[in-house]
């Protein structure tokens, strides 16, 4: 048996001698109020006894994002003419909003992979992290490769592989440096559930930058000149193939993001997850409170109390 005090032992010590000391007249009306405050005594000490098959509240849900932010993710295909990287900062924050007991940790996809935030539950800090993704400049950026995420994935989910974690991997699927796709199954024992969420179209769209970073220029369109030097507008469709690939690797679903909604399903289904650990579907050894056996007798000499003075008032 353990205790786990609702208020500390010496105050709720203080208010029951408090208690004591106003003597109510005759004997049995003293003994009642003796065995009153011994219940409250009792039950803010919490007992608890040890068992089997014991519901634990288990919040240590882990969310890691894990996003590309290269010059595709600015390509205006999303719902029409939007940027891609403006649709993924509100589905992150969507996310975000409907996992609010979660910790959340970003990983950015760039021409390097860097971990840009650890675990945390602030969800202000994790918010200005996602308003900063803006996609790469002209002049910086350097092809998209998806293999340096895997290592540092695997570092951080294997660090972390007590807790109950989710990945959302959000990306076009683009690769341009001619890199082939590594396999990302290494990372699919230590992924409770998540998604792989695609942005774009196959029709594609096009991207508007600056030069470098700060500029205050004006951005503009990319282009590049083909095989007979005319220039062409860069166009940056989605790889599906990529995408699925990863989720496929990983063991999580894939989802074409064409709307927030698109999201709905993944979340609640995740949130059904979470409130089965929450609550303890498969109940573990544990401690399970008995305090409320004292609530019983409490609520039984209550009534008596209420009953016997209401009576007495009438009488007088």
């Amino acid at each position: 048996m353990k205790i786990n005090p609702i208020i500390p032992i010496w105050a709720m010590a203080l208010i029951c001698v408090l208690f004591l000391l106003m003597v109510r007249k005759g004997k049995f009306n003293y003994i009642r109020q003796i065995i009153i405050v011994a219940l409250l005594f009792v039950i803010n000490l919490r007992p608890m006894v040890e068992g089997d098959d014991v519901p634990t509240v288990n919040q240590n849900v882990d969310v890691l994002f894990v996003i590309d932010d290269t010059i595709s993710m600015l390509a205006e295909d999303y719902n029409g003419s939007e940027r891609r990287i403006d649709a993924v900062k509100a589905d992150c924050k969507y996310i975000a909003q409907n996992l609010p007991t979660a910790n959340f940790s970003v990983i950015t996809i760039g021409n390097y992979t860097d971990k840009v935030i650890p675990y945390t539950s602030d969800i202000n800090l994790f918010y200005q992290v996602i308003n900063s993704l803006k996609g790469q400049t002209r002049i910086y950026a350097n092809g998209t490769s998806f293999n340096e995420a895997i290592e540092v994935m695997k570092k951080d989910l294997e660090n972390d592989r007590d807790n109950y974690q989710i990945v959302f991997f959000i990306s076009d699927g683009e690769i341009t440096n001619d890199e082939k796709l590594k396999s990302y199954s290494d990372l699919k024992d230590h992924i409770d559930d998540g998604a792989v969420l695609g942005y774009g179209t196959t029709t594609g769209g096009p991207m508007k930058t600056t030069a470098y970073a700060g500029d205050d220029d004006e951005p503009e369109y990319l282009y590049y000149y083909d095989n007979h030097y005319n220039q062409v507008q860069a166009i940056s469709k989605i790889d599906e193939d990529n995408l699925k690939q990863i989720a496929g690797d990983m063991d999580v679903a894939y989802v074409h993001m064409t709307k927030q909604s698109a999201l709905d399903d993944k979340l609640s289904e995740i949130k059904k997850e979470i409130e089965e650990l929450e609550y303890g579907k498969e109940g573990k050894r544990g401690y399970r409170d008995i305090y409320y056996f004292f609530v019983i007798p409490l609520c039984v000499l209550m009534i008596f109390d209420f009953i016997y003075y209401r009576r007495k008032v009438r009488i007088k």
